[in-house]
């Protein structure tokens, strides 16, 4: 078999990062992205892990620290701003664990697209209407482009991917909602302090705000909640019910919500994970928070996604190119990293999201533990163990 041309369907992270990777071993390959350009801003996300040598063989680990976000750490303050609780960056310094690497998500998209550019397709304000899989390719329509036949197509496109709707069946088969809701986006408040500061109200809702690179603040909502029959993409309707439901929170919820209709990255969804018993449906496969979204709430996902990518290409490039071998290859390597990834730590939703005052004050008192002299060690263990673990496969790169 062949099977050189590639189609990957988003232009995250996880699409350039396999881009990357294909181009390397020598495969021609097209990235469609629905909007019309790169997706700016977006939360800080971390690399961490296996994904740190995943950068550095990709020779980007000083272009990427030199685009880090400075930030002392996540603090959680009280309804006047008062630190109750804080977990430095630096916390487990002499654990045996290598602090995470931390940039805004549109920044780390955009140095993965600076390296490709040159000799990756993209296509911007597009996306794909149907695959038909043959013997021999994929015919692929678009909403705006000319059909064209791939040898293979790979959906990194989020979540709510397309491609895994149109190559394995609807949305609710595989995402699992985990109760809740989140909110982002850049504001003109200005966090001074340096720290991610969080304040937690009864009723299972938080707001924080947090530094970025650029000089701005990122504002986070975040709130507890059965399934809300909302359009994810009604943005008045999502604005409506945070204001709603942060109405009586106090801090800087209040100037923060203020802001909210003039934010041009505003992002709203929920909390979910993607359970899949197969990332790959003939000659579709799915890489990134579209095969597994761990949520934010592990911080793995960028690091999962960096990961995948390079396996997913050597496995590609090791088959040669037989499709149903190198996927194969690729779930069975990756699978229990993924699985380890997807672990929620801290009492998961319920952590995060305390429901009353009492929970509130366990939580920050389990957070003070947790940083202490004693418990340091076990918690760094605990909380890091999860992107480690993978011993990755060395592939040989065309010349």
């Amino acid at each position: 078999m062949d099977n050189r041309t590639v189609l990957i369907s988003g232009a995250g992270v996880a699409g350039p990062a396999l881009a990357f990777w294909l181009r390397r071993h020598g495969f021609a390959v097209t990235v469609v992205e629905r909007a019309t350009g790169l997706r700016p801003g977006g939360q800080a996300v971390d690399v961490r892990g296996t994904a740190r040598a995943i950068v550095d063989r990709m020779g980007l680990t000083a272009r990427i620290r030199a685009e880090c976000v400075r930030e002392q750490g996540m603090a959680y303050v009280d309804a006047r701003g008062r630190t109750r609780c804080r977990m430095p960056v630096h916390a487990f310094d002499g654990e045996g664990i290598v602090a995470d690497i931390e940039i805004e998500r549109g920044d780390l998209a955009r140095l993965l697209y600076e390296e490709t550019r040159a000799d990756v397709e993209y296509v911007f304000d597009d996306s794909i209407e149907t695959l038909t899989q043959t013997g021999d390719g994929v015919r692929v329509t678009f909403a705006r482009s000319a059909p064209r036949t791939v040898d293979l197509v790979v959906g990194a496109d989020g979540s709510h991917s397309r491609t895994r709707a149109l190559a394995f069946g609807p949305e609710s088969a595989y995402v699992r909602p985990l109760g809740a809701y989140l909110a982002y986006f850049t504001t003109p408040y200005r966090n001074e302090t340096g720290w991610f500061e969080l304040h937690n109200a009864p009723g299972g809702r938080v707001v924080g705000t947090r530094p970025t690179r650029h000089g701005a603040t990122s504002a986070l909502f975040s709130f507890v909640s059965p399934p809300l029959d909302l359009d994810r993409r009604d943005r008045d309707a999502q604005q409506r019910l945070l204001a709603e439901r942060f109405a009586d929170v106090g801090w800087r919820a209040g100037e923060l919500l203020a802001a909210m209709p003039d934010a041009p990255d505003f992002y709203f969804d929920r909390y979910g994970q993607v359970k899949m018993d197969a990332w790959s449906a003939g000659r579709v496969a799915l890489l990134g928070d579209a095969a597994w979204c761990p949520s934010p709430l592990t911080g793995q996902g960028t690091s999962l996604s960096l990961v995948g990518a390079y396996v997913l290409a050597g496995e590609l490039a090791a088959a040669p190119g037989d499709h149903v071998v190198a996927y194969r290859r690729y779930e069975e390597t990756l699978r229990a990293h993924v699985e380890r990834g997807q672990e929620i730590p801290g009492g998961g939703i319920s952590g995060f999201l305390p429901a009353t005052r009492t929970a509130i004050r366990l939580r920050d008192a389990a957070m003070r533990a947790m940083t202490s002299r004693p418990l340091r060690g076990l918690t760094a263990k605990l909380v890091f163990s999860q992107a480690d673990g993978l011993t990755l496969p060395e592939y040989a790169v065309a010349a």
